[in-house]
């Protein structure tokens, strides 16, 4: 068995799908895809907007009656994160692949280095939209995992659905 661990920043189109089965096409053993979704966390992102305004002395304490909406914002976001998950999972299976998948509230490094503890994956692919700055300074994902595992970990652009022209 051969286990890919895949950290997807949203959910794998059918041409992503089908580019990451590709490069397993000629594996000898059974591949397996262990989907990752990071899920934010609707209160911490509040608050650290909040604190990166300065203006955490203003509103900090107004945060306590809001509670209640941050966690049907959670819901919703959580709701969305395991969707996304889902039909990453189905994509694959479409494709006739065995693939698992599940959602995460822990920075997203931190997650694929326990996934791929976990089931023991023998490579990682990291699948993101273009983040020039973070690439640039070596802060994205794929840098950090590359710091974090002993094992290849592959950074694939998402497949651009729009025409050059509708740009």
């Amino acid at each position: 068995m051969y286990d890919v661990v895949l950290l997807v920043e949203q959910e794998l189109s059918e041409p992503d799908a089908k580019r990451v089965v590709e490069l397993h096409q000629d594996m000898p053993d059974p591949v397996t895809y262990h989907v990752l979704v990071p899920c934010h966390n609707a209160e911490a992102g509040v608050e650290a907007s909040i604190s990166a305004l300065g203006t955490a002395d203003l509103y900090g304490p107004g945060l306590a009656g809001q509670r209640q909406d941050l966690a049907e914002a959670q819901k919703a976001i959580d709701t969305e994160a395991k969707g996304c998950s889902g039909r990453s999972v189905q994509r694959l299976r479409d494709l006739g692949q065995a693939a698992e998948g599940g959602i995460t509230h822990d920075r997203p490094i931190d997650a694929l280095v326990a996934t791929v503890q976990h089931v023991h994956g023998q490579e990682v692919i990291i699948l993101t939209r273009p983040h020039i700055v973070a690439e640039f300074f070596h802060l994205d994902w794929t840098n950090s995992a590359r710091r974090h595992l002993g094992v290849p970990v592959l950074h694939l652009l998402e497949y651009d659905s729009k025409p050059a022209a509708a740009k």
